[in-house]
């Protein structure tokens, strides 16, 4: 299916719980997706996971990438995809049989950054989680874990440039650029780090999908590398819940939003023993455990 947020199509999914009878009211959770990734990967699957729990539930395509439209492709600015999780709220709405005052949201890595800005001032999310969440800007600013402190001035300089030159009428400039259709196992062992080596893995051998990709423009690096889902994340009054794997190495990314998110009464920071940052996307003992977590939540807070 498909509808218009700000006179782009967005391409999306809708999972039903089975027997899904339009006259009754159902809560409702919406999925927000990786990255690198498509409706149809990880956020699909939590998705129809929370659809067999009883809830109507929605994943897209972020604007300007995958499926969806928009242009210049593959653009990825806070704004937009802040923006996204909003209108997927807008959409499932105004579905026959959803209950608008029992809405969720589930942020997955890069989504679960996005849902977590979105929910800063979103109040119709009445109760918000992540999983494995990314922290886009402080990542493209800083590298991840911090692996690119001494570039910032000059990437930021790139980035101007590349927004320049599209202005003056060149081809965007891209950054990201991995050929997903043809990862071989050396280049996998090159990668030092979990989140990146497995990433690779998921993305471009075990779970790949034509429409997903890492390229995002160097011009959006003008507003990541400003932008941080930290700032003033203690404006969140929902309940909230954080989950990550216990040996993932992005971990550092979920605890520094919990600790500062002091504004609502319930949060809980769920580590999920045993798992990397990817694992939680597929691993069924993995996705269990999350799900599991994610019923409870919801039940609670969306009964």
């Amino acid at each position: 299916m498909s509808y218009i947020l700000h006179g782009r199509r967005i391409a999306a999914n809708v999972y039903m719980p089975a027997g899904f009878d339009p006259a009754k009211k159902y809560p409702a959770v919406v999925v927000a997706h990786p990255n690198g990734g498509v409706k149809e990967q990880v956020a699909g699957l939590y998705a129809q996971r929370l659809a067999e729990l009883g809830y109507v539930t929605l994943a897209a395509d972020a604007s300007l990438q995958r499926v969806s439209e928009g242009e210049p492709r593959n653009t990825d600015k806070p704004y937009y995809r802040t923006e996204d999780i909003r209108g997927m709220a807008d959409n499932i709405s105004t579905y026959a049989g959803v209950d608008a005052s029992r809405l969720g949201v589930l942020g997955i890595c890069g989504g679960g950054g996005y849902t977590i800005n979105a929910a800063k001032s979103d109040r119709r999310f009445k109760a918000v989680a992540t999983l494995s969440m990314f922290n886009t800007g402080e990542v493209r600013r800083n590298g991840y874990m911090n692996s690119a402190l001494g570039t910032v001035k000059e990437r930021m300089q790139a980035a101007s440039d590349a927004r320049a030159k599209s202005l003056a009428g060149g081809e965007p400039v891209y950054a990201g650029n991995v050929d997903l259709d043809h990862v071989t196992d050396e280049a996998v062992a090159k990668i030092t780090n979990d989140l990146y080596r497995e990433g690779l893995i998921y993305y471009g051998q075990t779970h790949r999908h034509p429409n997903s990709t890492f390229r995002y423009t160097e011009a959006s690096l003008m507003a990541l590398m400003t932008w941080d889902a930290r700032d003033r994340v203690e404006l969140i009054t929902a309940p909230l819940l954080m989950m990550a794997g216990d040996k993932a190495d992005s971990l550092y990314i979920t605890k520094e939003v919990f600790e500062l998110a002091t504004g609502t009464k319930d949060k809980d920071l769920f580590l999920i023993p045993g798992a990397t940052h990817i694992q939680t996307y597929w691993r069924p003992e993995y996705v269990n455990a999350a799900v599991g977590k994610l019923a409870d939540f919801y039940g609670r807070h969306m009964k």
